[in-house]
């Protein structure tokens, strides 16, 4: 290097970051080709950590403080540079400062939804969202596996990564947390807790501490949420499938009497969309009631043994078809559809 390019050259004495709040988590100190003076001062203020990178290798690493830069200082870039006790020039190294801060209310949910095991449903498909916090905890790894040589690195820049972590392990907390579907909206601090468990040691593998997870709502898809209706309407009415029918009819009323309304119109319409809610609600009360009840015994007549009261081939085929039915929509098990299609079977010979 000529004379004049070292007059002209600048050296760096004082190193420092003041953070503009913009969320950066990453910022390289600009040198524009500087060098740093021995002798100078590093100030690191709380909640920041600063990085020494020699060549492309990280060097020495720097908590909160104030420090003059120094062979005793830089241990391990003396080590790199080779240098001996007796060095006192300026020297060249890029300088990173990390903010370690928490990131507070980072927003993480499911655009599709997610399959979990349920013991109750099996495989149910969930929706869910909530917020989350981390910091930069160890700058080094952070630096090799994610920010890098770059100027600067946001949360906005590393948002899609950490969201889609959160969302890979949904299933695991769940199986974890062995809390059913039907139980996780009463127990949302606990499925968070075992979400950050399940969570935390990928974001430990970058460089970061995850602090916290928050579950603000858990749903089904909307398809999923009509079954689960359902299956709780049949809680309600027992298992009495005649009674259940009616439950079922009593829920269409709305939307017959409606749609009787639309075609006659006024009390009149309401008044043949309620029919004929009501008869079809005792039409298939019976149709069913005939077949789940097949086996009960008759009031025998006078004298003589019970008589057992048959049941037309067409009438056992539609019942079981209403039953296929009812087992397509989750209301009934296998187990129960079997059992009773055995049932009805034995009703034709």
């Amino acid at each position: 290097m000529g004379l004049m390019d070292f007059i002209k050259k600048q050296f760096i004495d004082i190193l420092e970051w003041t953070e503009s709040g913009d969320g950066t988590l990453a910022w390289r100190y600009p040198m524009a080709g500087n060098e740093i003076q021995y002798g100078g001062s590093l100030t690191v203020r709380e909640s920041q950590m600063a990085v020494f990178v020699n060549e492309g290798k990280v060097a020495d690493v720097f908590g909160p403080g104030m420090y003059k830069l120094t062979t005793q200082t830089l241990p391990v870039l003396t080590y790199l540079k080779n240098w001996d006790k007796l060095f006192q020039s300026p020297f060249k190294s890029d300088v990173y400062f990390f903010s370690t801060r928490q990131q507070v209310d980072q927003r993480w949910g499911t655009a599709q939804p997610v399959t979990i095991r349920d013991k109750d449903f099996g495989a149910v498909r969930v929706r869910a969202f909530g917020n989350y916090s981390y910091r930069v905890a160890d700058p080094k790894l952070f630096y090799t596996e994610i920010s890098g040589t770059r100027e600067r690195y946001t949360v906005e820049d590393l948002d899609g990564q950490l969201r889609g972590l959160m969302l890979q392990h949904i299933s695991d907390a769940v199986a974890a947390s062995g809390i059913p579907f039907l139980d996780l909206a009463a127990n949302q601090v606990e499925f968070a807790k075992q979400l950050q468990v399940a969570t935390a040691p990928a974001f430990e593998a970058i460089g970061l501490k995850l602090e916290g997870v928050q579950l603000q709502s858990v749903s089904l898809p909307e398809e999923l949420q009509k079954i689960l209706d359902q299956k709780i309407g049949m809680g309600m009415v027992g298992s009495n499938m005649g009674q259940f029918m009616q439950y079922q009819t009593a829920q269409a009323i709305p939307n017959l009497a409606q749609a009787a309304g639309q075609g006659g119109g006024g009390i009149a319409g309401d008044a043949m969309g309620l029919g004929a809610g009501v008869a079809l609600g005792q039409m298939m009360a019976n149709q069913l009631g005939q077949g789940l009840n097949a086996g009960a015994a008759q009031m025998p007549p006078p004298g003589g043994a019970p008589a057992a009261v048959p049941l037309r081939p067409d009438e056992v085929m539609a019942t079981i078809e209403k039953l296929a039915d009812l087992k397509a929509k989750g209301i009934l098990t296998d187990d129960e559809f079997s059992a009773k299609k055995a049932e009805l079977l034995k009703k034709l010979t």
